[in-house]
């Protein structure tokens, strides 16, 4: 016993027994999924307003000709004489109006587009000395119809904007492009079931279904909207890498390149000396029998009665799928072959074939719906996914009615972007019909008006609640839209009931085009109204703790640590 004492030593006073720690659990590396998630968010959302605004207006472009016919209801298609035919009558009525043109370009009419449009350069006239004007097919004489910038708005705005340079816009546009191509590309690895997901569609179930929305609607048009938005990047591609083409020794060489891709001929220096230019019928004629009956797009005259005279006759677009320029050059004298062109090289053929891609323009009246489908199917991803932004992060707020800065700010945007968009576009043909046909710059005071609108639709959403915004601004859409074919009773003589009597198929179908738009939105409207956003359930293990911590003399009820929380609920 004495040596178990002796053998026996307590622990020194400063030390003392420290309970064990449990280990932490190894951190999970993140996984390319989740930085491709934060990648496409952030993307989406950074441009999204932007790209929305692109996409929807660009979609309506893809009726441009269509839409400018309709805002210029004075105008009625008559019957069309050959082409030979209409450039000849056209070409006299421009010489008689102005003999001392240097230049004059006249696009023959089409089915989508049955009159005859030209532009001159005249020296003498004031300003930049170019006129243009919209001729009868049949008589060559110019046509009265309201000033307006119609279809051509929504096309140049797509990628223009409006009230800055364009070399500024065009950048800005290309800029956004690309975060939509990274944004499709990150997407499509975030979602690893992307396309079973596309037929599993849940209804009525807050985030999930604006998740399974957003991926259906990706998938729906995932081939198309990779090549609408890559062409939309080779369309500019020597303003955003003109190094190559800066690299050219003199600036012929650069001239030279890009007419292999575009179609450009200045109208030279005239001769000064005087003699009759042949008819150009007899030109258009021979390129009809090398490319076709309705081969010819548009004709060209430069330096009309001087010697120096050339024709340049400019094959039809909308029969092949590129955009690079086929034509021919005659002396407008002597009638002699100067040049052909009926192909570019394969980097401008590739190019041209992009961009014929993106504009649709060869499409006939099935495909040309089927790219407007497509590309709504596009516009509604880009709107989805601003919204599914907000409604992830609002259920983690701690006070809904209360959120920060940041948040109130993408909502509204949102608001303005998604439901404002379309009833400035629809304000836009209410100015078309409404303005006074003598007012001073109609045309710009359209485009102003359409503005004007989208900015009081911003201002809208920031001075009501967010879901009222929502609501009340989807039914003044649907509203607009729906009045419009009345205010056509009043304001033109092609209401809907007379335009299906004879047959206008055009106006007919904008005006029932509307009705439908008005009644999907209007349902949209109620869908938002009736919407009641789902309070996240308090988790079981967590109430149970917090039942017993309030429970009378339980230890719990002196000191709770909460338990954290599960990596669902972070999720």
């Amino acid at each position: 016993m004495s040596e178990l004492r002796q053998n026996t030593h307590p622990l020194p006073e400063t030390e003392s027994v420290k309970p064990a720690r449990a280990a932490k659990p190894a951190v999970k590396p993140r996984g390319i999924r989740q930085s491709m998630s934060d990648l496409h968010i952030w993307t989406g959302l950074l441009a999204g307003w932007i790209l929305y605004s692109m996409f929807l207006t660009g979609t309506a472009a893809y009726f441009r000709e269509e839409m400018t016919r309709y805002m210029r209801p004075e105008l009625v298609a008559s019957a069309t004489l050959p082409p030979a035919e209409v450039a000849q009558r056209v070409l006299d009525s421009i010489q008689t109006r102005t003999p001392a043109a240097t230049q004059v370009s006249i696009t023959l009419p089409t089915e989508r587009q049955p009159f005859a449009s030209a532009f001159w350069r005249d020296p003498q006239a004031r300003g930049r000395g170019i006129g243009n004007g919209v001729f009868d097919a049949e008589t060559g004489q110019s046509l009265q119809a309201r000033e307006t910038s119609g279809g051509d708005f929504f096309y140049r705005f797509h990628f223009n904007f409006y009230y800055m340079p364009a070399l500024w816009a065009r950048w800005i546009a290309g800029f956004c492009a690309m975060f939509m191509l990274v944004a499709i590309i990150s997407g499509v690895i975030t979602h690893k079931k992307i396309f079973t997901d596309f037929f599993t569609f849940r209804w009525g179930k807050g985030q999930r279904s604006w998740l399974d929305a957003h991926a259906g609607l990706s998938v729906l048009g995932l081939p198309f909207h990779f090549m609408i938005t890559w062409s939309g990047l080779i369309t500019l591609m020597v303003m955003y890498m003109p190094f190559g083409l800066q690299a050219l020794p003199s600036q012929a060489d650069r001239t030279a390149v890009t007419s292999e891709m575009r179609f450009f001929m200045p109208a030279g220096k005239p001769a000064g000396e005087t003699a009759a230019l042949l008819p150009v019928g007899s030109f258009i004629q021979q390129a009809e029998q090398r490319w076709g009956q309705g081969g010819v797009g548009s004709i060209q005259v430069n330096n009309p009665g001087d010697a120096a005279a050339k024709i340049v006759i400019v094959r039809q677009q909308a029969l092949r799928v590129s955009t690079t320029p086929q034509y021919v050059v005659f002396d407008g004298i002597s009638g002699k072959l100067l040049q052909l062109k009926d192909g570019s090289g394969p980097a401008a053929t590739f190019q041209g074939v992009l961009y014929g891609l993106h504009l649709g323009r060869f499409a006939d009246i099935i495909a040309r719906w089927l790219y407007f489908i497509i590309s709504m199917a596009g516009t509604a991803m880009v709107g989805t996914g601003l919204v599914l932004w907000t409604v992830k992060r609002r259920a983690k707020l701690p006070d809904p009615e209360k959120p920060y800065f940041g948040f109130r700010l993408v909502e509204r945007l949102n608001i303005a972007a998604i439901a404002g968009l379309p009833v400035a576009m629809t304000a836009f043909f209410w100015f078309n019909r409404l303005l006074p046909l003598s007012t001073a710059q109609r045309a710009a005071w359209e485009i102003h008006g359409f503005f004007i609108i989208w900015a009081g639709t911003l201002a809208w959403a920031f001075v009501r609640p967010a879901k009222r915004a929502w609501v009340e601004l989807f039914w003044l859409a649907a509203a607009l839209m729906f009045l419009l074919p009345v205010l056509n009773i009043f304001t033109t003589d092609r209401s809907l009931f007379k335009s299906l009597q004879d047959g206008d198929w055009l106006f007919a179908g904008f005006d029932l085009a509307m009705l439908v738009f008005a009644a999907l939105i209007a349902y949209l409207a109620m869908c938002t109204a009736r919407h009641q956003p789902r309070t996240k359930p308090v988790h079981k293990k967590r109430s149970a703790l917090a039942t017993r911590a309030s429970a009378p003399g339980s230890a719990a009820s002196d000191s709770v640590t909460p338990a954290p929380a599960s990596a669902g609920e972070n999720t």
